[in-house]
């Protein structure tokens, strides 16, 4: 693997390995371009990970200190934990289940069924289903979506079979076992899935689409990857006149470097990417990089993120095969007679014992609690994921109140329901409810938000550089060789889970990177060492010296 110069003005940089950072590296390097992949968590092989859910949330999730303010239960219940994500080489494609729907038409241009809907802070997409679509069909053949390009559906689990014979019964017509992010056969020099039920806690076998081992490795096989896991990217540094000049960061020795880059990517999910921009604030930006408008931050979304569960008077073993291959589509479409604008999906879920325990209830106890868990064995259950409104007061800001271990301002996680997400959310408990009450539940349990693993927004795509922080392309407005490339970019939240058009998004941003810089069009900024020497003369060194850096 390659080992760039800390001064090689020729690199990318892209800060997180995730779903966003992690094609994005693929892309390019494919292209030939030369990549500085950073990533704050450390580089975990599937051999080490562990079917025990704490024991694998220690090791995988992102638990650095964050703080939480507003009205809705996760500020109640997980103060400190705004988000379930990982900090982790593959970011939370790692711990993901693998459901990858496409947006529907209607979801780019939302400012007409948004529109006199107070508190919502509206805008259309600058693109299209049109403009995305070819680049949906490639993110479903690199990911390998079940029930795309030839690839079978997975077989129903008994989670399943329940989840579809109670849809059947509510009247439902479109459902099935997911676009799956899965192989059910082998595919990609990886195997079929085995169809065990613990997936939160990583693919042992490889069979989930990850970024770890599918589109790193593929990478780094191109000779063109520099990927430096333990490396926490505490600022973007810029220019005299505005533009990025590379990344300062804590390297895994607890060192402060900076790499020089031509381009910035920030890949880091909706909570890191603005607390990141924001803490980069500068002469030239006084308000956080990239936010003239003052959208950065604004507008954070995570989904309805709530459940039901039902227990039966016989066993289902739900935790027996895939946790999330279930699917059902009927109320996803934009219907306002039902009291609200958007949709939202009905997606299978099964968590297990120690998770149950931790977000069926939060802190709950005595009888009620108890005999629910008590009946886990014969216990279904389904996620709602559903479409929550932008809103500007809904938002990502830096606390200075509370220092992280590199002495950084932690992000502060400010969230209210909009009275539509309530409306939704409880239109969706209900469907769920009846939907096992069709197949003779003897009793329901409606579980309240989890702690996000969908965020979106905080640095939106916008046609207009006073409505948002980024162009169609992910590019900043105010920097144009810096890049937003994870779903901070997304405009709303629609009703889809996210991973799908965070790929396809990267693959067509890298597309427009490499067609930029063969034209000459993405200027590079201008750094200015201190006097030391940056070192790393080898592109095969196996260390780089440490040194600062300053700017004109």
């Amino acid at each position: 693997m390659p080992r760039y110069r800390y001064d090689d003005e020729d690199v990318v940089a892209i800060v997180g390995s995730g779903a966003g950072g992690g094609t994005l590296a693929h892309e390019l390097t494919k292209a030939g371009h030369k990549v500085v992949l950073l990533e704050a968590g450390h580089h975990h092989t599937p051999d080490e990970f562990v079917n025990d859910e704490w024991r694998s949330f220690k090791q995988l999730a992102w638990l650095d200190r964050r703080t939480t303010s507003g009205s809705f239960r996760v500020a109640k219940d997980f103060p400190n934990l705004p988000a379930w994500i990982c900090k982790t080489v593959g970011g939370t494609t790692v711990h993901w289940a693998g459901c990858c729907p496409r947006f529907m038409e209607h979801e780019f241009k939302t400012s007409t069924y948004y529109d006199g809907m107070d508190g919502v802070n509206a805008l259309d997409w600058p693109i299209s289903l049109a403009d995305i679509e070819p680049y949906y069909e490639r993110a479903e053949a690199k990911i390998g979506l079940t029930g795309t390009n030839g690839i079978p559906q997975l077989p129903a689990n008994n989670n399943y079979k329940v989840f579809a014979n109670g849809a059947q019964g509510v009247g439902y017509k479109r459902f099935h076992t997911g676009r799956y992010a899965v192989n059910p056969v082998p595919r990609d020099g990886r195997p079929a899935t085995i169809q065990d039920g613990f997936a939160f806690q990583g693919s042992k076998n490889r069979s989930r689409w990850s970024t770890l081992y599918t589109e790193i490795p593929k990478a780094q096989a191109t000779g063109k990857l520099d990927l430096r896991p333990g490396s926490h990217v505490i600022r973007v540094e810029t220019d005299g006149q505005g533009l990025a000049t590379g990344v300062t960061y804590i390297d895994a020795d607890g060192l402060e470097q900076f790499q020089r880059a031509r381009i910035v990517a920030v890949a880091g999910n909706a909570i890191e990417t603005p607390r990141l921009l924001l803490n980069s604030a500068g002469n030239l930006f006084p308000d956080g990089l990239a936010n003239s408008s003052g959208q950065l931050g604004r507008n954070y979304m995570r989904h309805l993120t709530a459940s039901v569960y039902a227990i039966f008077d016989k066993p289902v073993h739900m935790y027996r095969g895939e946790p999330m291959a279930g699917h059902i589509e009927d109320e996803a479409p934009n219907d306002p007679s039902r009291g609200f604008v958007g949709g939202y999906y009905l997606q299978l879920l099964s968590l297990g014992v120690p998770f149950m325990a931790a977000f069926m209830d939060p802190g709950g106890w005595g009888r009620e609690f108890t005999s629910a868990m008590e009946g886990y064995t014969n216990m279904a259950g389904l996620w709602l994921v559903g479409e929550d409104m932008p809103q500007q007061t809904n938002r990502v800001t830096l606390n200075h109140d509370e220092l992280d271990q590199f002495g950084q301002p932690v992000p502060n996680v400010h969230f209210d329901d909009h009275p539509n997400d309530l409306a939704m959310r409880e239109h969706a408990w209900q469907a769920g409810q009846a939907l096992y009450e069709s197949v003779g539940a003897v009793r329901t349990i409606r579980t309240p938000p989890y702690p996000a693993t969908h965020n979106i927004g905080t640095a939106r795509m916008s046609e207009r550089a006073q409505d948002g922080v980024v162009n169609a392309f992910g590019q900043a407005h105010d920097v144009p060789n810096l890049f937003v490339s994870d779903a901070s970019q997304f405009t709303t939240g629609a009703a889809a889970n996210p991973t799908l058009t965070i790929v396809a998004l990267a693959i067509r941003q890298a597309e427009y990177i490499t067609d930029q810089l063969r034209a000459g069009s993405i200027p590079s900024g201008h750094a200015v060492w201190d006097g030391r020497d940056p070192g790393g003369a080898a592109p095969d060194a196996t260390e780089l010296p440490g040194q600062t850096v300053g700017a004109s």
